[in-house]
């Protein structure tokens, strides 16, 4: 178990990696509209991601 989820921890470290070290400038403009949202729209679009994620392992699983 905690194998897995170590791994899934470290997938997660890689896939964030990919659009700053592919993109450093568009990365660096994505952040700066992020924090020009509200909190609860921030709210919002992470509780949209994590449900889009637990969707995602459900059909994977």
């Amino acid at each position: 178990m905690w194998q897995d989820l170590l791994s899934a921890l470290a997938l997660v470290f890689v896939i964030e990696g990919i659009l700053p070290f592919l993109n450093p400038a568009g990365y660096k403009r994505a952040m700066q509209s992020v924090l020009g949202l509200d909190e609860r729209s921030l709210r919002r679009l992470g509780l949209g991601a994590m449900l889009v994620g637990l969707v995602m392992l459900y059909l994977v699983r």
